[in-house]
């Protein structure tokens, strides 16, 4: 119980991820709602996130970021993506030089297009940047269902001690240097999610599901790497694993948007009817300009963000990308990505 874990955001995933790692070492977790620390602390539950389920004994909460950063060894930013940087700035001036200050949000910033790491690196310049992502929908890690994870830092060092925080029976914790594969392929895997959400809502199936998957990544892929990605990072845990379990889950939280979208209901009365954030409808119109500055196509994207801007309907997406013109499948940028991981 040596060194100590902080999370920031008891959100689902935040919460599940830390009383996982409460066993493992000292581990805070902060709660923007004092009522929602006090449950945490005393119940050892948070019922609106994780309805039903039991939490660590062992799991602390405050609601005082200067009280849950103290001594931290390691901070989780498990904040949505649009709310990151006002917490990172009030959380800044308690880190320490150095820290590991990890991402666990799957977004990209609306107004300066960064990715999360990126936004953690600009407001708390002393701290270690990385990610935390893969195929984990937070109700079951935190019933201990079998699942893996991947913390991606440029120090191995910073990965390696998050890893052993979090490595458990239950949740295998792989490390990477690919701070940018991870992070664009978590954004776009949830921007995709919609789509596969919106196609299930049409009634479409497996056929469709498949197909919007495997040209999902191909765009995930050339954006990534076109960024400094590295191919193989989009074969992994952080691209095609987290891809499969996001479009095809029910728990998936982006997947639920877009399902309701492709049975006729309105952006607006879905999201006012959800009491957690699908990163996918903030991210969409962000994911695609940055896409557009780096000069690379993304069709699916392109019309998802269409969508969510309210410029577009769910069925006249659907025909936009089937008149598209043929083409072959792969492009050269995967091939020269592919080639330069091999060197």
């Amino acid at each position: 119980m040596g060194k100590k874990l902080v999370v920031v955001g008891a959100g689902s995933w935040g919460t599940a991820l830390a009383s996982l790692a409460a066993p493992q070492c000292t581990t805070v977790i902060w709660a923007r709602s004092a009522a929602t620390a006090d449950e945490i602390s005393l119940r050892h539950t948070n019922e609106r996130y994780l309805p039903g389920l039991a939490l660590s004994d062992q799991l602390g909460a405050s609601s005082s970021l200067e009280v849950a950063l103290e001594g931290a060894d390691a901070v989780l930013m498990a904040v949505p993506s649009h709310g990151t940087r006002a917490v990172l700035e009030q959380a800044a001036p308690l880190i320490a030089p150095g820290t590991p200050v990890f991402s666990l949000s799957k977004g990209i910033e609306a107004d300066s297009m960064l990715r999360m790491s990126q936004v953690i690196s600009e407001v708390v310049p002393q701290a270690t940047t990385g990610v935390l992502t893969g195929p984990n929908l937070a109700a079951e890690i935190a019933q201990g269902e079998p699942a893996a994870c991947i913390v991606a830092c440029e120090e191995e060092s910073a990965a390696v001690l998050v890893q052993t925080m979090l490595h458990s029976s239950t949740l295998r914790v792989y490390t990477s240097t690919d701070v940018i594969g991870c992070e664009i392929a978590g954004a776009t895997k949830n921007v995709l999610a919609i789509a596969a959400g919106i196609a299930a809502g049409f009634g479409f199936g497996d056929n469709t599901r498949s197909a919007l998957i495997t040209r999902g990544l191909a765009e995930m892929g050339r954006l990534g790497i076109t960024m400094g990605g590295q191919t193989l990072t989009f074969g992994g845990l952080a691209g095609v694993g987290d891809l499969i379990a996001t479009c095809t889950s029910e728990r998936s939280r982006n997947r639920s948007v877009g399902f309701a979208l492709g049975q006729g209901r309105d952006l607006v009365e879905i999201i006012d009817s959800m009491h957690m954030v699908a990163e996918g409808v903030k991210t969409a119109g962000p994911l695609v300009r940055l896409a557009a500055a780096e000069g690379i196509e993304m069709p699916i994207c392109e019309q998802v963000a269409q969508i969510v801007a309210g410029t577009t309907s769910p069925r006249r997406a659907l025909l936009n990308l089937m008149d598209r013109p043929a083409r072959v499948e792969w492009d050269e940028t995967l091939y020269r990505g592919l080639v330069h991981d091999e060197a």
